[in-house]
């Protein structure tokens, strides 16, 4: 290569300080706003997404959230609220968590033999009838109840259930006023507008404002969820007494209601897919943080899933409704996916370590 001119040298020299200063001024820019969207909720990227890293790697002191349990006082809740429990405490020991208190929130309107195990707190059930069946619109009613009279230190609450386990050590994954979510597939707000618009009418905005998400996991400031719970539970009322909501929506239709609840107080969610995985679907369980385990695993003996018809090996929390599962179940057949297998592994891990596994 030839010599380079001086003049061309010049301009490389200012080229590269001029960059240099437009990077040196971003990194402060962004260092200030980062404390003032905090404080008033805006944020500079699109709550959407995934957070930048220069955000997400910025943290400058622990926000511990509480997490929190709606669960039943049925055998089938049981056994899985003390699995949950007794992987909260061990990941909550572990560096990196965030995790804070924690709170059963027993909906059954009387205490169970579960009471001095796991901190609980009874709430009442609604009144009889009113859930036509649907027991999960429970769930907005007892938050309700537990946000008037829970007393705790954390700013943030993780609304939790009782088929999560924690795999790992959970960061508090909210921004401010922003609550992290899970992206569920089959929540399709867009897809189903004439229905969303029944409950948020056309005035509020697109129908896009309405998250594709449940209230659970969700990572959320307790002021937010305070106001948001009471429009979470009537609209969950209201799509239930609502024949076309009701058959459109289904199982997840107190889903919807978090969702549209949410966007009517102009809550907005981080997105976060690494917030949770649920097998047999989702195959490893690398860079999550909590397992769902609501679908049943079915395989043949070649570790093939045959899902829809019951495997020669299965794990199911249903087979288990009138008490919890046998200790030491089996291990799933070669060639079943790692997250089956991590699931059946801490399932055993808890109830060999649970005092009086068979009795609750």
């Amino acid at each position: 290569m030839g010599r380079a001119s001086p003049l061309l040298i010049i301009f490389l020299v200012l080229g590269s300080s001029f960059a240099t200063y437009n990077l040196v001024t971003m990194i402060i820019h962004y260092g200030s706003s980062e404390s003032e969207a905090v404080d008033d909720g805006a944020l500079f990227f699109d709550p959407i997404t995934e957070m930048p890293a220069h955000v997400k790697n910025r943290k400058t002191s622990k926000a511990p959230f509480h997490v929190a349990l709606t669960a039943t006082d049925a055998p089938y809740n049981k056994w899985q609220c003390r699995v949950m429990y007794y992987w909260y405490k061990k990941q909550k020991s572990l560096p990196g968590s965030e995790m804070g208190g924690f709170t059963r929130i027993l909906h059954s309107g009387k205490p169970d033999n579960l009471m001095d195990e796991i901190p609980t707190v009874v709430v009442n059930p609604l009144p009889a009838g009113l859930d036509r069946g649907y027991i999960v619109l429970n769930r907005p009613w007892a938050f309700v109840q537990w946000l008037e009279k829970a007393k705790m230190e954390e700013e943030y609450v993780l609304m939790a259930e009782p088929d999560h386990i924690f795999l790992r050590p959970l960061p508090n994954l909210a921004y401010g006023g922003h609550p992290a979510a899970f992206p569920f597939f089959y929540i399709k707000p867009d897809q189903n507008e004439k229905i969303v618009r029944k409950f948020y009418p056309e005035e509020k905005g697109p129908v896009t404002n309405v998250d594709p998400i449940g209230n659970s996991p969700v990572i959320i400031r307790k002021d937010l969820i305070a106001k948001i719970a009471p429009t979470w539970m009537n609209i969950s009322l209201k799509m239930k007494e609502d024949p076309e909501t009701d058959k459109a929506f289904g199982w997840v239709l107190e889903m919807y209601a978090y969702a549209i609840a949410s966007a009517l107080h102009g809550v907005r969610h981080i997105l976060r897919k690494d917030f949770m995985l649920q097998p047999p679907w989702d195959l490893e369980t690398n860079n999550k943080y909590i397992l769902h385990y609501t679908y049943g695993c079915d395989y043949n003996l070649k570790g093939e899933l045959t899902y829809g018809k019951i495997g020669e090996w299965r794990f199911d929390k249903r087979s288990h409704l009138r008490g919890p599962p046998p200790k030491n179940l089996p291990l799933p057949p070669p060639g079943v996916p790692e997250s089956v297998v991590t699931l059946v592994k801490m399932v055993n891990e808890a109830s060999a370590n649970i005092p009086n596994w068979d009795s609750a």
